[in-house]
């Protein structure tokens, strides 16, 4: 049901063992799908280079989403490798430390700037990139967050620009459904990785939501690459624009 053995796709945002990239990159994996994953910096290569020995078919690529040279250089090295590919899963996030614990109101202009160009234009840019090398029907997911349609404590400049990206997201399905390719984002529920850990008071956030979910258990990195494995299979092709809740219904009543 879940082959894809034969597909070929870029995960991009792979932080450490922890994050949600790197666990869809383990479960692509294991069903057949070849990859190329890429990672920030230098500052992330040791605590990403090591992952190798445990998915030894993946090929892992530096890559500041923010440098064009860079992401130019990503999409030729993926071209030259694959050809052809069929799916992109962004997993990045990211907005200066001062400007994600205050308030929204008293946020830089700087820090807005390059928190929406790596959080939510990053996206974009990519599938600009990708598209001429795009299979059809190839699938393109973001990762979002509740913040985007509701207030959530301590999220503050991270919730418009979530929202932002849930926007482009509606918008890229409509410019690119006639090429078949749809494009969806995955909003899981509060989850311990390294993004997370720079919002302030989230134990308080995690414990809240699985207390309050209706599955009430407690939500994990393989629920969210889960949900990506079947969004890049071929059982997800009449899905698009949308928004997939993975946070245990916790969106439903909290």
């Amino acid at each position: 049901m879940y082959d894809l053995k034969g597909k070929k796709g870029l995960i991009v945002g792979v932080a450490n063992q922890h994050s949600i990239a790197f666990s869809c990159a383990k479960i692509l994996d294991r069903q057949g799908a070849m990859l190329i994953a890429s990672y920030a910096n230098e500052k992330a290569a040791p605590f990403v280079l090591p992952l190798q020995d445990s998915v030894p078919d993946v090929l892992f690529k530096q890559c500041d989403v923010s440098c064009d040279e860079q992401l130019a250089n990503l999409i030729a090295f993926t071209q030259s490798t694959f050809g052809k590919i069929d799916f992109l899963i962004h997993s990045v996030a990211f907005a200066p430390l001062q400007d994600l614990e205050g308030r929204l109101i008293d946020a830089h202009r700087e820090g807005v700037q390059l928190a929406m160009d790596v959080s939510c234009l990053s996206f974009v840019r990519l599938v600009r990139l990708l598209e001429p090398i795009l299979n059809p029907s190839s699938s393109l997911i973001t990762m979002s967050y509740l913040g985007s349609t509701r207030a959530v404590k301590n999220y503050g400049l991270m919730g418009p620009i979530k929202a932002a990206l849930e926007s482009s997201v509606r918008y890229m399905a409509l410019e690119l459904g006639q090429q078949g390719h749809r494009v969806n984002a995955i909003s899981p529920g509060p989850i311990k990785t390294r993004a997370a850990s720079g919002l302030k008071d989230f134990e308080q956030l995690l414990e809240t939501s699985e207390l309050k979910s209706p599955l009430n258990r407690h939500l994990s990195i393989e629920d969210v690459a889960g949900t990506a494995l079947f969004l890049v299979s071929d059982l997800s092709k009449a899905i698009t624009g949308g928004i997939l809740y993975v946070d245990n219904g916790y969106h439903a009543v909290g």
